[in-house]
């Protein structure tokens, strides 16, 4: 985490009070949002309140042994991030301190408080190729040069967004350390690989447009029945143990994002450490690089201080926007956003600010506005595109998605998975409910499906959607009659149905082929399905009585599909084995 100049004038106070995060000094001399040093330890806090001599401050570290009396001392800056070349593959904590940098410093892998070191690596040198000459003109968010900074990413070295522009004097070519000198303007700008940027401020983007490619994840029931665009918003709510953290986790996996950055907002330590020990595991589906190398963790768990919750979104959030304007697609994973709420409710509450419903700030809705609006998918000034998908993971306290933190989310994001306990109890994963998830892009994600996987996409989407919403509905009269009361047509829907919940809807995680579903293979499960549906059918308005149709043979192998790897054939032949079978009941 870095802060930018100091500004000229500023006067160091003195600490009145301390309340857990939050410390109050006076006699100091600084702006709102400001970064201060607090203690003799020099902890970092930032100011979140001033009222005349008196200034509070949120503190992201441990506070015990800070007392009324100790220094406080301002960077006159704002919480900023260091962005640059090594971003990816890298592992950061709320406010950008890089862990593994850290651990081999202190040798050992527990913090000391007051500990700092800047985002990116000062020292390690960079192969800078110029992409402008002299005589080039340049102006703010221009590509200047790119270096190889991961297997998988070249990175786009741009003129800082606050740049006047100028006419490019000298550009250099070689190796450099980040803060060494690349390109120089007439102006006498100086322009580095580093730059730093305030994280609570969204960085200037061009023009936002109406996204129109999916974010293809993977999943078979996320990219069939709720697609969620490149450049769109989504959340996840679900209760405990309903599997929000192993989606999310699929999700940066396997999303077909240039760019993956993860945060861990109040994660439990154990799942924060199985994404840390498997993502340097894994390897990326497309590249065949390893994952890491286009991924960047942020990992702030819950047994951190609040204060730094609070922030990690921020500092994420930042690091999306910097890709995305080098015309890179990114996908930004919050796990999640209910923590990052409580941890807003507990400063506000050490403020002493009125609280909203459940104790939430009243301005909760406004925050989480803020966030989700910096998604979107951009045309950049320096004539790249790019995205920055926003994906929130929702805790509601027993599952209940009436409580603040839903409702809010709610009202923002396009897409909702819905996840479900009863689901989860019954082993079904992953565990997102049919009835309640929703999408808002599927009309215009459906040109790019109908062109890139076939042309009847939206309609056999929209029957899976209708087989499950008739089975809902068949549902409640089967708990009052029983399956065997209804007519044999609703009864074989029922069937139908079944196959679509056990081997389209559920998807195994753990298995390596099933893990990893792409969209052909997701359309052909649902064709497949629905030739079983039509044969069905057909031999049932033939006379055959419905449980000769469902005793066949073949129909079963619908469940291994997913699991089947050259799926191609398989299908093909398990169609025609279905055809074969259900015409011979009755020709």
């Amino acid at each position: 985490m870095s802060q930018a100049t100091t500004s000229d004038v500023r006067e160091d106070g003195v600490i009145e009070s301390v309340s857990g995060p939050v410390v109050t000094a006076t006699g100091l001399q600084a702006r709102m949002n400001d970064v201060v040093r607090v203690g003799e330890e020099g902890l970092m806090g930032e100011i979140i309140e001033i009222e005349g001599d008196l200034t509070t401050i949120q503190v992201y570290e441990e506070t015990s042994g800070v007392a009324p009396g100790g220094p406080v001392e301002s960077t006159g800056a704002p919480l900023s991030v260091d962005l640059g070349p090594g971003l990816l593959d890298n592992i950061y904590d709320g406010v950008q301190r890089p862990l593994e940098g850290l651990e081999d410093r202190m040798n050992s892998a527990f913090l000391d408080r007051g500990v700092d070191a800047p985002g990116i690596d000062l020292e390690k040198t960079w192969e800078f190729t110029p992409e402008v000459a002299e005589g080039d003109e340049v102006t703010a968010g221009d590509i200047i040069g790119t270096v190889p900074e991961t297997e998988s990413i070249d990175h786009k070295v741009m003129v800082p967004p606050d740049s006047d522009g100028g006419e490019v004097v000298e550009a250099k070519k070689g190796n450099f350390t980040v803060e060494e000198t690349v390109v120089e303007l007439d102006s006498g700008e100086e322009i580095q690989m580093r730059q730093e940027w305030p994280v609570r401020q969204a960085r200037p983007a061009g023009d936002k447009e109406t996204p129109t490619d999916p974010l293809v994840t993977g999943q078979r029931i996320l990219d069939g029945l709720f697609p969620v665009a490149k450049g769109g918003t989504a959340a996840i709510p679900g209760p405990f143990g309903s599997g929000k953290t192993v989606t999310q986790h699929q999700l940066a996996k396997w999303a077909d994002a240039d760019i993956v950055v993860y945060v861990g907002c109040g994660e439990r330590g154990n799942e924060m450490t199985e994404v840390i020990e498997d993502f340097p595991e894994l390897e990326d589906p497309v590249t065949g690089k390893p994952l890491m190398s286009r991924t960047s963790l942020i990992a702030n768990t819950s047994n951190m201080p609040v204060a730094a919750r609070e922030s990690s979104v921020y500092t994420g959030i930042t690091m999306a926007e910097y890709y995305r304007d080098m015309g890179y697609d990114v996908a930004l994973m919050a796990d999640s956003t209910s923590r990052w709420a409580e941890a807003l409710r507990e400063i506000s509450s050490r403020l002493e600010e009125m609280p909203g419903e459940e104790g939430y700030p009243a301005y909760l809705g406004a925050r989480l506005s803020e966030f989700y609006e910096r998604a979107g998918y951009y045309q950049n000034a320096n004539g790249t595109e790019g995205s920055v998908t926003v994906v929130g993971a929702v805790s509601p306290p027993g599952g209940d998605f009436s409580e603040p933190v839903t409702q809010n989310t709610l009202r923002i994001v396009k897409t909702f998975w819905a996840l479900d306990a009863d689901l989860a109890d019954r082993r079904h994963f992953p565990a997102i409910n049919w009835d309640e998830s929703y999408s808002l892009y599927r009309d215009q994600l459906d040109p790019w499906f109908e062109s890139e996987v076939a042309d009847d996409w939206a309609e056999i989407r929209q029957w899976v959607i209708d087989v499950l919403d008739e089975e809902s509905d068949l549902q409640e009269i089967v708990q009052l009659v029983g399956q065997d009361a209804l007519p044999a047509d609703q009864q074989l829907t029922l069937e139908v149905a079944r196959y679509i919940r056990e081997s389209y809807l559920q998807q195994n995680a753990l298995h390596d082929v099933d893990t990893y579903c792409e969209p052909a293979k997701t359309y052909r499960m649902m064709q497949a399905i629905k030739t079983f549906n039509d044969e069905a059918f057909d031999a049932l308005d033939a006379g055959v009585p419905v449980d000769e149709i469902t005793d066949i043979d073949a129909a079963p192998r619908l469940n291994r599909i997913g699991t089947t790897a050259e799926y191609e054939d398989f299908v093909a032949e398990l169609e025609d084995d279905i055809a074969e079978q259900l015409r011979g009941t009755y020709q």
